[in-house]
């Protein structure tokens, strides 16, 4: 889950670089309060990349994609992009809880099973 997490937040936290970029254009927003905000948003995402697996990792992710949509009442484009990030947020963690169950099963299947004699060594014989 979380390389898949964490390849969705590195692709948000250039979305958000880029849309500073446009929104800096708008003559009401000025150019401090817009990198903060964006720099406060890219900062998130990179440190959600490291957290992403712990508790509320999941639950800042969700926060995260909800501000995105959000943004797109001062870029208009971030509507639609929020929303393609939010259904790529879903599908990273979905589908990365899956590959991880995956992987449980598999090492759980090929760990060798415990001797029963209770004896590290072989029998002579």
């Amino acid at each position: 889950m979380r390389t898949l997490c964490s390849s969705t937040l590195i692709g948000e936290f250039f979305l958000i670089g880029f849309a500073a970029l446009v929104a800096m254009k708008d003559p009401d927003l000025s150019t401090t309060t817009v990198w903060t905000v964006s720099g406060i948003a890219m900062l998130l995402c990179l440190l959600l990349c490291g957290m992403v697996t712990r508790p509320g990792g999941v639950a800042l992710g969700w926060a995260l994609q909800i501000a995105l949509v959000a943004s797109g009442f001062f870029v208009p484009l971030m509507f639609f992009m929020g929303v393609v990030f939010a259904a790529l947020w879903w599908a990273s963690v979905h589908f990365g809880r899956k590959v991880d169950e995956a992987k449980a099963r598999f090492a759980a299947q090929s760990a060798p099973a415990p001797s029963g004699g209770g004896s590290s060594t072989p029998d002579a014989v």
